[in-house]
């Protein structure tokens, strides 16, 4: 159900030349980066060298950018470009808008069992492994974590 739900508002006419990976791949990293590419083959699922190309695609598509680790430059970075961030907001709000067309042919009963559902749905939803959840999670407060040492590194107290 809630798969299928997922698909049906997946397309847009914003993300339209993005496949459903891609735009995954790019919502990541809107919300939780800059991160490493490990971490959001981590976060998403995908083998390393299925997300090389897909963040490939997305550079080429000036929707993210690339860039050494400061602490490593051996490994990179992954960032939303300006851009890539108007993409992800364009495509929530077509999804949301569609969604919330589709809810007005509910009836009042329907509508009021839908939202005293979704608190149940967002618990869970973290809860379980993925972009979002629990790696998801531990992802982002981990991008926090370096960038307040990054903060305290240039401001030159440790």
């Amino acid at each position: 159900m809630v798969g299928r739900l997922g698909r049906r508002l997946r397309p847009t006419s914003a993300g339209s030349e993005l496949t459903p990976t891609q735009t995954s791949v790019l919502f990541t990293i809107v919300k939780l980066g800059p991160l490493g590419l490990s971490e959001v083959a981590e976060i998403e699922g995908v083998n390393p060298t299925m997300l090389s190309r897909i963040t490939a695609q997305l550079c080429d598509a000036g929707l993210i950018s690339r860039e050494a680790s400061p602490g490593d430059r051996r490994a990179a970075l992954v960032k939303a470009t300006p851009a890539g961030r108007r993409m992800r907001e364009l495509i929530h709000r077509e999804r949301t808008a569609a969604l919330g067309a589709h809810m007005e042919g509910l009836d009042e009963e329907q509508r009021e069992a839908l939202w005293a559902a979704l608190p149940v749905l967002e618990a869970l939803a973290e809860r379980l492994p993925g972009p979002h959840g629990s790696r998801g999670q531990q992802a982002q407060h981990e991008q926090q974590g370096r960038q307040q040492g990054q903060h305290v590194q240039q401001d030159g107290r440790l």
